[in-house]
């Protein structure tokens, strides 16, 4: 959520309350010292040198040395390089940990699993479901990122781009081939057809490599899906059928990692892409 102010919204780089107080300050005042940021924002003076070291170490401010010292903050554009940078190295050094934790894990919980798998008579769920939003999103990133002979989309307007633009320029980068089946934007409603072609023109101008058509028909699902295999021994898709009464909030997607499924949602994806799409956006 949109903060509403200054503090608010660097409590969205991950600061605490006092720090985001702090570096809010500072990038009003300029280079300053802890008592004068402890007096000009109510932070205790106990607290405030504590506060500012942690600023540094988020290489969101530089201390200069001296008596007393004083602080400078990094430009806007700084912090906000910096945060990223931030937030990667957590990410980095949380998979190291999960890698490092991996042995004991698997001896453990390993057993435990298969001795209570073996206590059910064995079955293979064509689907399973998690929410429309953050949670399908989330597994439409891990798609991408785990994909490697290619992940194709049936879509609308390709509205949550915005939130998966970052796995999907990592399948680019390692080669994998998207391609994108659109609705024909005659069939969407005014708003959804600008968001279409304010999504296609970036596709067109920042990735290139990504091939997409226009669905003449109206599509019964939409989704995404990787790896499909005409021998059916490979695949994960994450799909939603057309439920044009239901609001996204109240549906769910579900899930198939099923070869053979998979391998037909390829069929019908080449049968739209070769017999039934067009190759530009029609004209209104």
């Amino acid at each position: 959520m949109v903060g509403t102010g200054p503090t608010d919204l660097l409590q969205q780089l991950d600061l605490k309350e006092y720090e985001a107080t702090a570096l809010a300050h500072l990038l009003s005042a300029g280079r300053t010292t802890a008592p004068d940021i402890s007096d000009a924002t109510d932070i205790p003076q106990a607290r405030v040198y504590g506060v500012l070291e942690s600023l540094a170490d988020y290489g969101f401010i530089e201390v200069i040395p001296g008596r007393p010292k004083q602080y400078q903050p990094k430009s806007p554009e700084e912090i906000l390089e910096r945060a990223k940078e931030n937030r990667r190295q957590r990410y980095e050094d949380y998979c190291a940990e999960i890698e490092d934790l991996r042995g004991e894990f698997l001896e453990v919980f390993g057993p435990r699993y298969e001795r209570a798998d073996g206590d059910v008579t064995p079955t293979s769920e064509l689907f399973h479901v998690v929410d429309v939003g953050q949670p399908s999103e989330t597994e439409t990133r891990q798609l991408y990122r785990n994909a490697t002979d290619g992940v194709y989309v049936i879509t609308n307007s390709f509205a949550y781009f915005d939130d998966i633009e970052p796995a999907v320029e990592a399948a680019l980068e390692e080669d994998t081939p998207v391609s994108v089946l659109f609705l024909d934007q005659r069939h969407l409603p005014a708003e959804k057809a600008a968001t279409q072609a304010e999504i296609v023109d970036r596709i067109a101008s920042d990735f290139p490599a990504i091939e997409y058509r226009f669905s003449k028909e109206r599509l019964p699902w939409r989704g995404t899906f990787v790896d499909p295999s005409m021998d059916y021994d490979s695949g994960k898709a994450i799909f939603l059928v057309e439920e044009t009464d239901v609001p996204n909030h109240r549906r769910q997607a579900a899930i198939t990692e099923n070869g053979s499924f998979v391998a037909g949602m390829k069929r019908y994806f080449d049968l739209i892409w070769e017999y039934e799409s067009l190759e530009t956006r029609p004209e209104l």
